[in-house]
């Protein structure tokens, strides 16, 4: 007929021109459980740094003995001396801090939504990786923090990266119930129609 356009699509043909990916709904309660064992071995960069500082600094030390000895002017050396146990003293004190920092880290990240879906993908290592640069970033490292910030998107642990990886966290209804009973004037918590209404969502 005159005037007409095609007759609409199917309602089942529109909804495979549109697929729509599923959210992955994760515990709103986290993980439960000790955290995995640690995968990565020690920070071999930072062990040789703290080695080579420590070597420059006898090297140092020896080429001042020599000069003593000789009755040549030390003032150069001992400042060479002075920047070389600047950095050999920061390289232990970060290698002292890393370790415990790392541990630290990696037992309050497997306790988040999001580790339950890293120990279903066996993300362990990626997770331990993020924790190494993490770490180095807070001691100072700025290119690690630049390398944790791309961790961090890979691993779901900030709203956008969730949002690409289609994970979300489920809505915990018992504190949101408990929230709302909380938040109730005092007559309308305790009138029997409130009652009847918590009653009946739960």
């Amino acid at each position: 007929m005159a005037g007409m356009g095609p007759p609409p699509k199917d309602a089942s043909y529109r909804r495979r021109q549109n697929p729509t990916v599923a959210m992955t709904r994760l515990p709103a309660e986290g993980r439960k459980g000790k955290a995995p064992s640690w995968p990565l071995i020690p920070d071999v960069v930072m062990s040789v740094r703290r080695d080579l500082a420590e070597a420059r600094v006898e090297h140092l030390q020896n080429e001042r003995r020599s000069l003593i000895d000789e009755g040549e002017s030390t003032g150069m050396v001992d400042r060479k001396i002075d920047a070389a146990l600047e950095k050999m003293t920061i390289l232990e004190r970060q290698l002292g801090a890393q370790a415990g920092l790392e541990a630290e880290l990696w037992r309050d990240l497997w306790k988040l939504p999001q580790a339950v879906e890293w120990e279903r993908q066996g993300w362990l290592r990626d997770v331990a990786q993020y924790v190494r640069f993490k770490v180095l970033a807070e001691l100072g490292e700025i290119d690690a923090a630049k390398e944790a910030r791309m961790w961090s998107d890979r691993l779901g642990l900030n709203p956008m990266a969730m949002l690409r990886l289609r994970w979300e966290v489920a809505r915990d209804e018992v504190a949101a119930k408990r929230a709302e009973r909380d938040s109730a004037p005092a007559g309308e918590a305790a009138s029997p129609q409130r009652r009847l209404k918590i009653a009946d969502a739960s």
